[in-house]
């Protein structure tokens, strides 16, 4: 759904005022629906940090937002103001409509009622369609991923985005602050993962603002996170293959505390002998004791290489 301009212009009701908790309380009641935890609807109400993450994401008409859940549109609409076009996605029909009355003014926003993904590992084609089609439309735009993302989903969204077609120039996220520590973990530490890698090994991120639970309605049991991640391209060029780097990763952290020879060789058992396995580690200068959770990036970098060729070599 495109918005064009109405025939007949409508009072409508500012945007600063469109998210506050009287507003979405009134408006519920209006329409008669109530916020979905099922589908992780909790609504930023302070208009601070929603501008906060405009202002972080720097918006231009240089720029093509993805949004992950619509909600009521006020994020929406902020967006629309500095960006080129806004794509945004909701998995709700009720909200959907609900948005689609606040943000009919706007010509520059491209609702979709649908579900981002697919499955946990791929974002629904449809979706990516769209983007292209408006990146195809107006060549030199960058995509940025810009949400206050559903918790249950937030995740699969920034990990799959990675291995899209349209790979985001920036994302920023709301998210679990748990989540955004892992984003950034550092290694021989608890929230050190394969998302940690995966995601460094291709970004920079950091944590912006950390939020409590009493800026959202309803209110969710843990803090957020206002997260900026943006994409290094010398960094992407680095991964040979994306593919076999994010399985591998996730091999590795598949049993992070066990040492890392018996954790490659249960993984490569197929493939690739104890003395492959052997002779990767001493080309590395790894311990025989030494675990994924202690290797930085980089180092996991080589090790998938090494890996990925002497797999290689044994399909020859």
């Amino acid at each position: 759904m495109k918005h064009d301009s109405p025939t007949t212009p409508r009072e409508r009701t500012p945007v600063e005022a469109r998210q506050t908790l009287s507003f979405l309380k009134n408006r519920f009641e209006q329409v008669g629906i109530e916020p979905q935890t099922r589908h992780g609807q909790n609504f930023l109400i302070d208009l601070n940090l929603q501008r906060l993450i405009v202002s972080t994401a720097q918006l231009t008409r240089e720029d093509l937002v993805l949004e992950v859940g619509t909600g009521t549109g006020a994020l929406t609409a902020l967006m629309a103001d500095q960006a080129a076009h806004v794509v945004t996605i909701e998995i709700d029909e009720r909200m959907y409509q609900l948005a689609s009355e606040e943000l009919v003014d706007f010509e520059n926003i491209t609702q979709l009622q649908l579900d981002a993904l697919r499955n946990k590992n791929n974002f629904c084609e449809e979706l990516i369609d769209e983007l292209e089609r408006q990146l195809a439309a107006a060549p030199g735009l960058r995509l940025k991923l810009v949400a206050n993302l559903p918790y249950n989903i937030a995740t699969p969204v920034i990990s799959n985005l990675l291995r899209t077609r349209v790979v985001p120039h920036t994302m920023v996220v709301t998210i679990q602050k748990e989540l955004g520590e892992r984003i950034i973990a550092r290694p021989s530490t608890k929230d050190y993962s394969a998302l940690s890698v995966w995601i460094q090994s291709q970004c920079k991120a950091k944590i912006a603002r950390i939020m409590p639970p009493s800026v959202f309605w309803p209110r969710p049991k843990v803090q957020s996170a206002i997260v900026e991640i943006v994409v290094d391209p010398q960094r992407r060029e680095r991964i040979a293959d994306r593919e076999f780097f994010h399985t591998f990763v996730r091999s590795l952290f598949q049993h992070r505390r066990k040492f890392l020879r018996s954790v490659l060789i249960a993984a490569f058992k197929k493939q690739l002998g104890k003395e492959q396995i052997d002779e990767v580690m001493a080309e590395m200068q790894l311990q025989p004791n030494a675990r994924a959770e202690e290797l930085a990036v980089p180092t996991i970098l080589t090790m998938s290489d090494l890996i990925q060729k002497r797999l290689e070599a044994t399909e020859k």
